[in-house]
């Protein structure tokens, strides 16, 4: 038995080979119907092959954290435009400088809500903390987009405390590359954004959201559905910033509109301190420590 695992393995490192040696040469790939399929970019890349690599992005991240023992998440969400506080004061500096309107406006609010960076970063070392005294198997990692801004504070902080971080980020047209807190072992990159937020849900025991743009609201709002439509097992969600929430979205219209129920607003809370949203999601587990 081991004898033939080692020849699959040996074959499959041949595959692989011919591949290194295209690209060490500089070779154009070009399709080829006697190299093996999985070998095979051109193949795998094929419209008619799409299933194969919806396949392939549910799987490696999840044999990874699986391998790496991370089978419970808080995720936090946020905006990959806030930046700590001496970032955004050196970018209004820069703007003032230019005297561009819209980059002053722009430079002004970073500054405003830079102050989200240092609660995410904090929220996140208060989740290592915990962790760190727990068994492994009860402990919470921090999982976020991978990017910048809110996402690379959360990393942070649980980077701060010696904890490891998940990042699952995405191939975009303005390559993101992830950021230096995720730790490498644990950092992903999707090209659907299907697939990540199913990973962001498959291992999630609670959600953190900061204030964001679009795809905040986008993973935000498929969270709440799939709690609500009971696709997902209840957790606490957490709308960081109340003030900013509030503003944007009024959600009490829906109830008088008929077109969710009362208790549906009961699916998430407004928090606007760390300790108050970790404290949130202990009373919601019992937890210990």
């Amino acid at each position: 038995m081991e004898a033939t695992q080692d020849l699959n393995e040996r074959r499959l490192a041949h595959a692989w080979a011919e591949l290194q040696n295209h690209a060490n040469e500089g070779l154009p790939l070009q399709a080829d119907a006697y190299r093996l399929a999985f070998a095979d970019p051109e193949f795998l890349l094929r419209r008619e092959t799409r299933g194969i690599r919806f396949q392939l992005e549910m799987l490696k991240p999840d044999l990874a954290q699986h391998e790496a023992g991370i089978e419970n998440t808080v995720v936090v969400y946020g905006s990959a435009r806030v930046r700590e506080a001496s970032e955004a004061q050196e970018q209004l500096v820069r703007a003032e400088r230019s005297g561009d309107a819209r980059e002053i406006a722009r430079a002004k609010a970073m500054v405003r809500n830079a102050h989200y960076y240092d609660k995410a970063r904090a929220f996140a070392r208060i989740v290592a903390r915990y962790s760190s005294q727990c068994a492994k198997a009860e402990q919470l990692f921090i999982c976020t987009g991978g990017g910048p801004g809110i996402m690379e504070a959360a990393n942070r902080g649980a980077h701060d405390e010696g904890a490891p971080t998940v990042g699952l980020n995405i191939s975009l047209p303005h390559e993101q590359a992830a950021n230096p807190y995720v730790s490498p072992e644990l950092s992903f990159k999707f090209h659907y954004f299907a697939l990540r937020k199913m990973h962001f849900m498959m291992r999630a025991k609670a959600l953190l959201a900061f204030p964001g743009g679009f795809g905040t609201l986008d993973e935000l709002f498929e969270v709440i559905t799939l709690v609500q439509c009971k696709k997902a097992k209840p957790v606490p969600i957490l709308l960081f910033g109340s003030d900013y929430w509030k503003r944007l979205l009024n959600l009490e219209v829906l109830v008088e509109e008929g077109t969710i129920s009362p208790e549906d607003l009961n699916l998430f809370k407004y928090v606007d301190d760390p300790q108050d949203a970790w404290e949130h999601i202990v009373r919601f587990y019992d937890l210990k420590g």
